[in-house]
């Protein structure tokens, strides 16, 4: 039983590029309920959640094809 490289190393650069996602998304959560009083407040906001939805799903994404490149479907 092999494990096919290919498809680990595409798997771990799905999961680096979630890292910064899991980062810049709280923050910007964070600094849209901090400055609620500017009209730009919605917009950050949605970009927080987008960034941390985005996050998460390439980190789903990544752990399955790290999955599928171990364990060969």
């Amino acid at each position: 039983m092999a494990t096919n490289t290919e498809l680990l190393k595409k798997g771990v650069t799905y999961l680096s590029g979630s890292l910064p996602l899991l980062f810049i998304g709280p923050t910007l959560i964070y600094n849209a309920f901090m400055n609620q009083h500017t009209n730009w407040h919605y917009l950050v906001l949605g970009i927080g959640i987008v960034a941390c939805l985005s996050a998460m799903y390439l980190i789903f994404y990544g752990l399955k094809t790290i999955m599928r490149g171990l364990f060969n479907d």
